[in-house]
């Protein structure tokens, strides 16, 4: 039996008796790291051992237990990333409960919808505004019972009526009084965890509509430890930091792995300090967006060319070599089985990586050998860009109703444009219609409340319709080519795949932020563009434009020539019926406060379509058969 076969048929119950499990193994290696504020309001990285780890775990979970909760009943968490997250999510488990993820962003209607259709019975809070959101509806939660505060306003006593609402530490407190009396509590209550126990009720990013609770089970979530530690990609030496939201499957899933692994897990979910972070935590691993490798090119780039000439000439040399040598070791690899370049491009690559790749590793801690990317698409341009300069992002692909990834690339063998190989254990096949399909331990049970959504999407024979196009190659490496719901037809009978073109074009722009394709039932493609601020501004300073604020910038007609100068770059490249022929510059980017963004950044099509509606009819008034 090889090592993979062994961790997967060996996994545990659970991730709480895998927890239990990695505390006995290595009580006093350190497990995590997190900021803390000091009292001249400077700031310090602390650690806490897996035995100090377990105390305060044990602690939580007993807490829970004092308070009544019972096995699978919900407890929500409501919180950015942060050390509290992963030990009342810890606690969750320990107690036999299921987690509520709750996006601190979600609006109070949505978060009140999601607590009164999970059923949650008490909920974590990480402050004032989100326990106001909770109060505010209090009304439409007869099944709430507790709020624990992280961070409890200083000096004041929160009250919301018919809700006991305690500190964190006063249900620590509650805890240890709980353990002293019961001091077997937490592991007669792990014990008790079966594999298809419910772990945790994930609920949809809802592009299209309300979100669906996924209802992912213990085992799902000990099968994504087991699968992340036999693909190699978690080591037990590695130092991770982790500053994806946790209320998203991608970010909960590092949890499982994490644990499995033993390694160190620096946590800090401030998007703001991730780019200061990474040479203090000077990471080994790290799993991450497209969009922030996106904006690391970007910036770039953006300095690279406000330094000009020689500077700026020598990055866009040395960008080019980067890009060759990536694409052409892969081709080669694919080819022949060994990753090759020509001697001449490994002399030109060698004296790039001293002047330019040296640098963009040390940005990056200097150590990272290992960037999982996933939620969205990467361009291959920004892939292979990466790949060549030393900085190994590992493409892969998961939903939410896979409890995260289901597919990544090898970290010995990533090949751009694709998402990689199965995880063990996990199978993948293509319907006749193009449809990824998918099986396996990680696949969710169901959507909560929706026996007929759950239906339409999982076969009696445990095969998951992801609603995926894509494709597997000879070598099993799997290609995602665009979301089935996305791909439209133009009035001509032309198929266009929406995703294939933004990709391109964020390639292609370094000022991109954001794109559109529009064109279902047109006679031919559009797109609404946003820039990214932090980019255009210096150029705009640079260009004539200084003194203007960004709606004025990003709108003005020399913004559009540049832009289409990009558009038209990428035009060259596609079929006919694929090319984009008009445009409009949004004056502002799409957000997740106005609606137009899921909390994972993924834009909401048919929302951002009508809300610009008059913008995109004026793209097609008086058109004619493209």
């Amino acid at each position: 039996m090889s090592s993979a076969q062994h961790l997967l048929e060996s996994r545990p119950h659970s991730v709480a008796h895998l927890f239990l499990a990695r505390v006995r193994e290595t009580p006093e290696r350190e497990a995590y790291r997190y900021p803390v504020t000091t009292g001249d309001s400077s700031e310090e990285w602390r650690s806490l051992t897996w035995r100090q780890t377990a105390q305060r775990v044990d602690a939580i979970a007993a807490g829970l237990l004092a308070l009544g909760l019972r096995p699978e009943e919900r407890v929500a968490i409501s919180s950015s990333t942060r050390i509290e997250w992963i030990l009342a999510d810890l606690g969750v488990m320990c107690a036999g409960a299921a987690a509520t993820a709750v996006y601190p962003s979600t609006n109070g209607e949505e978060t009140a919808y999601i607590l009164a259709d999970s059923g949650s019975r008490a909920i974590f809070v990480e402050n004032a505004e989100q326990l106001a959101k909770v109060a505010a509806h209090r009304g439409e939660l007869p099944g709430l019972r507790y709020a624990v505060l992280f961070d409890p306003a200083p000096g004041t006593a929160e009250v919301v009526e018919g809700l006991d609402v305690l500190t964190l530490a006063e249900l620590e407190r509650r805890g240890g009084e709980y353990l002293a009396k019961h001091p077997d509590a937490v592991e007669a209550a792990v014990r008790e965890i079966g594999p298809e126990q419910l772990a945790t009720l994930i609920y949809t990013s809802g592009t299209t509509g309300r979100p669906k609770g996924v209802r992912l089970v213990h085992d799902c979530w000990s099968y994504q430890g087991a699968a992340q530690m036999a693909t190699g990609l978690v080591l037990p030496d590695d130092v991770q930091f982790l500053w994806l939201p946790l209320s998203h499957v991608f970010g909960k899933a590092l949890i499982s792995g994490q644990v499995q692994s033993g390694h160190v897990m620096a946590v800090d979910g401030r998007i703001d300090r991730i780019v200061g972070n990474l040479p203090v935590v000077r990471p080994t691993i790290m799993a991450s967006a497209p969009r922030v490798f996106e904006k690391v090119y970007n910036g770039i780039a953006a300095r690279a060319r406000a330094e000009g000439g020689a500077r700026y000439r020598i990055f866009q040399w040395a960008a080019k070599v980067a890009r060759d040598h990536a694409r052409t070791g892969q081709e080669r690899m694919v080819a022949t089985g060994r990753r090759t370049v020509p001697l001449s491009l490994t002399v030109r690559h060698a004296v790039a990586d001293k002047l330019v790749y040296g640098k963009i590793r040390a940005a990056f801690g200097g150590r990272l050998r290992g960037s999982a990317s996933g939620s969205a698409a990467l361009a291959p341009e920004i892939g292979y860009f990466f790949a060549g300069a030393g900085v190994n992002v590992l493409e892969g692909y998961g939903l939410t109703e896979t409890s995260a990834a289901c597919t990544v690339n090898p970290a010995d063998d990533g090949r751009v444009g694709t998402v990689g190989k199965p995880l063990p254990g996990t199978e993948v096949r293509i319907a006749e219609d193009g449809e990824i399909l998918l099986r396996g331990p990680g696949i969710m049970r169901g959507y909560h409340n929706l026996p007929d959504k759950t239906a339409e999407v999982l076969e009696s024979d445990g095969w998951f319709r992801t609603g995926d196009i894509g494709e597997i190659d000879k070598d099993g490496y799997v290609r995602i080519t665009d979301r089935k719901k996305d791909l439209f037809k133009t009035s001509g009978g032309k198929y266009v795949a929406p995703t294939e073109i933004e990709s391109r074009f964020k390639a292609a722009c370094p000022f991109a932020s954001n794109i559109l394709v529009i064109g279902n039932g047109r006679n031919y493609c559009t797109a609404l563009i946003t820039l990214d601020e932090s980019v255009i501004m210096p150029w705009a300073a640079s260009n004539g434009l200084g003194g203007r604020g960004y709606a004025e910038v990003v709108t003005s007609p020399e913004v559009h020539a540049l832009v289409d100068g990009f558009v038209q770059r990428v035009n060259a490249d596609l079929q006919r019926w694929q090319t984009l022929k008009k445009f409009a510059v949004l004056p502002r980017d799409l957000d997740i406060e106005h609606g137009e963004l899921t909390p994972s950044l993924k834009v909401k099509r048919p929302f951002v379509e009508r809300e610009y509606a008059d913008l995109v009819e004026a793209m097609y008034e008086g058109a004619r058969e493209a």
